[in-house]
């Protein structure tokens, strides 16, 4: 079967790494049959975009409308097929050159397959490259296919995007991310933590569940409960171990966050400049990330906290107590402590007077 009849769909392995996303692959599947020239993956790293690129470029690529077990398949889905090219920036942004290095390869003949695809990484960061990856888009060889992989669609992307079929690529339902993490031999209870803290990334949960804090980290917040009932000088003590915990939440990524530095900067080094090109930037960039990657490690901690309490109204039989238990009107009084807590998060509060001042509030409600 050629690639073009479309008389089945590709394999389903050509998916196998992306979690969720059912309305994208459905989408991809169908296109697969009859390509356009150039598709905009929308959704932020990790939400299985680049995953979704490599299997879509497989299905193009492969002789059989992608089999998934063939040498261009395999070769697509690791990224080492000839007439499959990623393309990504060597700055913080995009450059204008590495726009001619797009419009360059768009240029070539397939090697082997009847067509040949083109990825581009980051394409939301092109203020600078817009103007060329616009023309080429417009005016686009018959042979090459586009995706475009974009965090979200800025403004700078917009005239783009309209040459281009947009495919989005959402967070992911965290019960989704659970059950996955489950099936990759990851405890329930750590799973539901890393699946409600990781905002729908799949690509994020594999990076929390290599991190060896996390479930010293759930923990830990699990015990607070105990802890202030224990000891009526604890929340200080308390306050302090979870902000310390929280701050080594974010360094899995602040690590893999310096191994792509290194990275972009010997890729730069190999064509001819002499340091990293908007390194400055990046750095700032990546410092964002990490500052929003330990609000969400605080706000899963709440979660964990959260959850607690629900058990003291809902019991691990699924049995809830009797309307008037006091302990199950103080432990609901506590969830919406805890939640008026989280939602404060966004504002930016001094967290160490946030949490001392929930403790206190939960050690009064236990009295």
């Amino acid at each position: 079967m050629s690639p073009h009849d479309g008389t089945d769909l590709p394999a389903s392995s050509l998916f196998a790494e992306v979690v969720g996303q059912e309305a994208a692959l459905s989408a991809l599947r169908g296109a697969a049959r009859r390509p356009v020239h150039a598709y905009l993956f929308v959704g932020p790293v990790g939400h299985g975009g680049l995953h979704a690129a490599h299997g879509f470029a497989a299905a193009l690529l492969c002789a059989n409308g992608g089999c998934g077990t063939c040498p261009t398949c395999l070769g697509a889905l690791a990224g080492t097929d000839p007439d499959l090219h990623v393309v990504r920036r060597s700055g913080a942004q995009l450059s204008v050159d590495d726009a001619r290095r797009v419009v360059a390869v768009a240029q070539r003949r397939p090697l082997q397959s009847e067509r040949q695809v083109v990825i581009v990484v980051d394409a939301h960061l092109c203020e600078r490259a817009a103007p060329a990856l616009l023309k080429t888009l417009e005016e686009p060889p018959g042979q090459t296919v586009f995706i475009l992989l974009a965090d979200q669609l800025v403004p700078d992307l917009t005239t783009v995007a309209s040459r281009c079929v947009q495919v989005a690529f959402p967070p992911v339902d965290p019960r989704l991310v659970e059950t996955w993490l489950v099936g990759r031999g990851i405890s329930a209870e750590l799973s539901v933590v890393i699946a409600e803290s990781c905002g729908g990334s799949p690509g994020r949960a594999q990076v929390m569940a290599d991190d060896p804090d996390v479930a010293a980290r759930a923990a830990l917040w699990a015990s607070v409960p105990e802890r202030l009932g224990a000891d009526a000088g604890a929340a200080g003590a308390l306050v302090r171990a979870l902000i310390e915990s929280t701050d080594r939440a974010a360094e899995p990524l602040r690590a893999e966050n310096a191994r792509l530095v290194e990275a972009m900067t010997a890729q730069a080094k190999e064509m001819g400049e002499k340091g990293l090109p908007g390194r400055k930037e990046l750095l700032e960039q990546h410092t964002r990330e990490e500052r929003r990657w330990r609000t969400d490690a605080l706000r899963a901690g709440l979660g964990a906290l959260a959850r607690v309490y629900r058990r003291q109204v809902v019991g691990t039989a699924g049995v809830a107590a009797p309307p008037g238990d006091p302990e199950a009107r103080a432990a609901i009084a506590a969830v919406a402590l805890i939640t008026e807590t989280a939602q404060s998060l966004p504002r930016n509060p001094n967290e160490s007077l946030l949490l001392q001042s929930l403790l206190v509030r939960l050690r009064a409600l236990a009295a």
